[in-house]
């Protein structure tokens, strides 16, 4: 699916006149995971990975030009976005600016629901957004398959949240090529059968993770001696998931994702030092996933880089798995997602 954005349609103007457009992103949930670099400046990942994205936590982000303006002005949620979230933002803006030909700087203003750095892909949903409105107001015009180009070189998995539903996205070929690499990264659609999955998370800390995915990324592969073996599983499971999808064998879908999670944390905890994302809440609610099917509910775990746990589960019962959950976890916070939309354009009024 290739969504052309021409920038005549898309373009709003602010009172002022100059350029303005303004996004809406969803977070996602990858199944097969995104789990190291080969290369940093262009985030190349070491493997396909393929994902969910949801219909919950929606990022909007607001990108105005502003002409004469000596830098850009960045608003996270209500405050001016400082350290390394402005500095990411604003190399990112450098990006676009250089696509578009243009020196002029920008206003963004982003609002966030998705609790920041603590697992809950909080940078795919915020890229997406901000490389579909940044591109839009600076006039690149860019159809899905670009933007998902761009939005990785700002955080790797907002190449997926470009596109709703399942998505895949492609390493790009392993050849010592950057261009072609570069080029041949990009997330696209995957077409599956009928499914009707939810998503059951529990968020048991929403607070900032003690060590962020880059540098738990950098030394997983740097030190651990299970990283190789894990990515080149991974290529297996890929073909499997894939598989599972086109089926529409949702028992399958969840056991490769569970499989597959588990796997890279082992990977982290294999590393020197080891990166320990997994707390005693964590294990709380895997037991409680295991206990389920031993229920006979296909229920099935998936966590990223955090203490989070997400739960696939088919949609009839997410009920039952969102009880089973609190009643484990009783302090954390559960709630059911199913399959959201890709990123797009809106007005004012958020049409």
């Amino acid at each position: 699916m290739r969504r052309e954005h021409p920038t005549a349609v898309l373009d709003t103007q602010e009172q002022d006149g100059s350029a303005a457009a303004t996004a809406v992103a969803h977070p996602n949930i990858a199944l097969i995971k995104y789990w190291g670099k080969r290369d940093e400046r262009l985030i190349l990942p070491v493997t396909d990975s393929l994902s969910m994205t949801l219909d919950v936590f929606p990022t909007t982000t607001h990108v105005r030009l502003a002409p004469g303006a000596g830098q850009d002005e960045v608003t996270l949620n209500g405050a001016p976005a400082t350290g390394e979230a402005g500095r990411r933002i604003t190399a990112f803006l450098d990006l676009v600016r250089e696509r578009a030909g243009s020196d002029l700087r920008a206003v963004v203003d982003t609002e966030n629901t998705v609790p920041t750095g603590a697992g809950l892909a909080s940078s795919a949903s915020g890229f997406a957004a901000l490389a579909m409105a940044a591109a839009a107001a600076y006039g690149l015009g860019l159809d899905d398959t670009a933007l998902s180009r761009l939005a990785r070189r700002g955080s790797g998995s907002a190449s997926r949240s470009i596109f709703g539903d399942f998505t895949v996205w492609h390493a790009g070929p392993d050849t010592g090529d950057l261009d072609a690499a570069d080029l041949g990264s990009y997330a696209e659609p995957v077409p599956t059968a009928d499914l009707d999955p939810a998503l059951v998370i529990a968020v048991v800390n929403a607070g900032p993770k003690p060590v962020s995915s880059r540098e738990a990324m950098r030394r997983t592969v740097d030190t651990s001696p299970l990283f190789r073996p894990w990515a080149d599983s991974s290529r297996d499971d890929l073909t499997d998931m894939r598989a599972a999808l086109t089926k529409g064998d949702l028992e399958a879908v969840g056991e490769i994702a569970e499989r597959n999670a588990l796997g890279m944390h082992a990977t982290m905890l294999a590393a020197r030092p080891a990166v320990r994302y997994l707390s005693p809440a964590t294990v709380t609610v895997l037991d409680q996933v295991l206990q389920l099917r031993r229920d006979g509910v296909a229920a099935y775990a998936t966590m990223d880089a955090g203490p989070n746990v997400k739960v696939l589960c088919p949609r009839a019962d997410a009920q039952r798995v969102a009880d089973a959950v609190r009643a484990a976890a009783p302090d954390s916070t559960v709630l059911v997602a199913g399959p959201g939309p890709g990123a797009r354009l809106v007005d004012e009024g958020g049409r």
